[in-house]
Parts: structure tokens; sequence; C-alpha cells
């Protein structure tokens, strides 16, 4: 960021000065530039043009109080003291901020997560409707204006509603964005202080029964390649991000078996994960190096076609996606008497509520818990 000592015409023959903070540009839709600025009156004038030596006089002390202000700010905001979070970071904008992080995590991420970032910036600017967002600006009632917004104004193309899941979404990522913010020390209180964010719906996990998986595996899929990952996702818990881009490299012998060892895409952690020998056969005959395991595995709608027309032709009419290999893993696991922590870190989850999502769905130990009762003579 720069700082820079302005003047500015005022009445009387007169110069007030003021300082410009600049924090940067962000590119436009069509190509431009938007630069994004900030000022903080000093409350001091200069002569347009001293004539008597009492006016330069003055001119010269001015000067030398403005410059030495606009040094105290650049050592600020190097320190970061608070006194220049409370006077310019807060004034800077939060769009670029947002961007910043925006382009952080395309980078580091998938592009999908990208342009969820993105979208959540359009609703913000569509509820705040002016061409800047200062973090200033942001403040509790702001934030329980915008979440009300989510839920109930945005329009989608087809004229609908956000769902509620979408809504919960795009709240966290400017949630994300404003607790990285006081993270970092750009603001020296969280607006989002008592804000609650905007509980999303819990969606039917579609997934396979045992018997189900052992019909499926029988029956004829036009796509080899989609079926083998399809199954492998089944006995393993992966990802299609993480099955798609596993390697040989990435499979080891080990014990008598074999294990992956890989960088698992969502939480970006080094996972060890021993298969079972129906899932390495699954895998084909062995590869070297970087090769992929699963090659010519590849995401488009044709593919999803095919994952359906497969499940009709095992006679199973549930609406099954790629990911419901992974909700498959995890209630086999459950209803086999695996432990909720186990299957947790099978999935590498972060969380052992986002696993508990899964024990819900087995009804099996509440239908029995209801039986137990004795008979009470009725």
């Amino acid at each position: 960021m720069k700082v820079s000592l302005e003047k500015r015409k005022i009445k009387g023959g007169r110069l007030s000065l003021r300082l410009m903070y600049y924090h940067g540009y962000e590119r436009k839709p069509d190509g431009g530039i938007k630069h994004h600025r900030t000022f903080e009156k000093l409350d001091l004038f200069l002569y347009e043009k001293p004539k008597t030596a009492p006016e330069k006089q003055h001119n010269k002390e001015v000067l030398q109080l403005a410059e030495s202000i606009r040094a105290k700010r650049i050592v600020e905001a190097q320190s970061g003291k608070h006194g220049f979070i409370d006077n310019t970071k807060s004034k800077a904008s939060f769009y670029v901020w947002f961007n910043k992080l925006a382009d952080e995590k395309g980078r580091a991420g998938s592009k999908s997560n990208h342009s969820v970032w993105l979208s959540a910036l359009k609703h913000l600017k569509s509820y705040h409707d002016q061409p800047d967002l200062s973090f200033d600006q942001i403040t509790s009632d702001f934030l329980e204006g915008f979440r009300e917004y989510l839920t109930t104004a945005p329009l989608t193309k087809s004229e609908n509603r956000l769902s509620r899941n979408t809504a919960s979404t795009y709240f966290n990522k400017i949630r994300a964005a404003i607790n990285q913010a006081y993270k970092k020390g750009v603001i020296s209180d969280n607006p989002l202080d008592g804000v609650k964010g905007i509980k999303g719906e819990q969606n039917k996990r579609e997934y396979l029964s045992l018997d189900e998986l052992k019909v499926l595996a029988k029956a004829k899929c036009n796509n080899d390649v989609l079926k083998r990952a399809f199954l492998f996702s089944c006995l393993t818990g992966l990802r299609w991000s993480d099955i798609q881009k596993l390697s040989w490299a990435d499979v080891q012998a080990f014990d008598g078996g074999h294990r992956i060892i890989f960088n698992q895409k969502k939480t970006k952690g080094l996972q060890y994960l021993d298969i079972p020998n129906q899932a390495y056969q699954i895998m084909g005959e062995q590869g070297s190096g970087n090769e992929r395991v699963f090659k010519g595995l590849r995401y488009s709608a044709t593919v999803n076609a095919q994952l359906l027309r497969w499940c009709l032709n095992a006679g199973i009419a549930k609406h099954i996606t790629f990911h419901s290999g992974r909700h498959t893993f995890a209630v086999a696991q459950l209803t086999l008497g695996t432990d909720i922590y186990t299957v947790s870190k099978l999935l590498g989850h972060s969380e052992l509520k986002t696993t508990q999502i899964y024990a819900d769905i087995i009804d099996q130990q509440r239908k029995q818990a209801m039986h137990k009762i004795p008979d009470i003579g009725i």
C-alpha cells in the first residue's frame, strides 16, 4: 500500500491537504482496471501562492507537519499498530481483500471452489449496490441484512430462490474472508461476533446397500474405467478427485497387502489408506511411476448418464452419482460394526459431526432399541 500527500484547491486561494492510501486495483469484467483508494483529511492548508514571509513560513511548517504525519502512517502500516488498523486499514476495500483470497483459493484448490467464492462476492455486491465496500462499513447489522438477503431476495437463472445450502455456502465465504481479516490484523474488531450463520439443510444421501452393490458389480457397464473407479470408491471411500488423480506411484506393498499414500485434494493432508484386496484387483494391471491408475477417467454429463444407465441395468432405480460410492462405503462400514471414529478417519473427515450424518442413516440399532422394552401386560 502507498501513502501520498495530496493538495486540493479550496476557497480563498488556499490548498487543503489530505493523505491518499492506494490499496491496489482489481480487473473488471470488461477488462478495465478499477483502482482502490481511501483518503484521510488532515485539516491543514497551504497558501496556493504565498506572497508574504509569514505565509511562506506557514507553508513550510505545514508541509513539514504533513510529511511527518505521512511518514508516521507509513511506519504504522508496516508495524500494524491499532491506530493504523482503525484509521486506514478499516477503510480499505473489502472487495479487493476478498478477490485476493478468492484468487489464492483458486490457485490452491479447484476451479469450482473458486467460482463459488466469486458467486458469493457477486451476491454481496448486489446487496450492497455501491461501487465499493470498505471494512468499516461491514457491521453486525450489515451482515444480518446480508444474511436475510441471501435467504429471501436472490433468484437463480430459473427464477427460483437460492437453496438453503447455497445461501449458507455463500454466507460462509464472506464469513471466512472477514475472519481472515481479523486474524491478520486488518480489522481490530470482528463484526461477526453475535451474527449467526445460515444453517444448511441435510440433503438425502443416496447409497447402495451391500446387496445392491453385489448386483451392480455383476451388471454390464459400457464404460469399464467408470465401473472400476466407482466400485473402487465404494470399497475405499475415496472421492472422485482423489481417484481421478491416483497414480501407481501412490500405491505401495505393505504388510502383506497394499496401501495408497496420497495428498487428499479437499483436506490437503497426507493420507495413508490400506485398501482391501478386491479393491486392489479392480485397479487392473500395475503401471509405472506417475501413470494414472484409472487412465481415461473424465468427469462429464455423459459419464453421469452412463453411471445411471449402469444402475438401471442392475435394476437399481436410485439416483446414484459418483459421490454415492463414498456414501456407500461409509454406510457399509457402520452397518458392519466399524466404530464411527474409525470411519471418520477412513473418510478423512476433520470433524466427527460430519461422519455422524452417515450414522443417522443407519436405523437398525434404533429399531432394535425400540423393541427392547419388555411386555408391560397391555
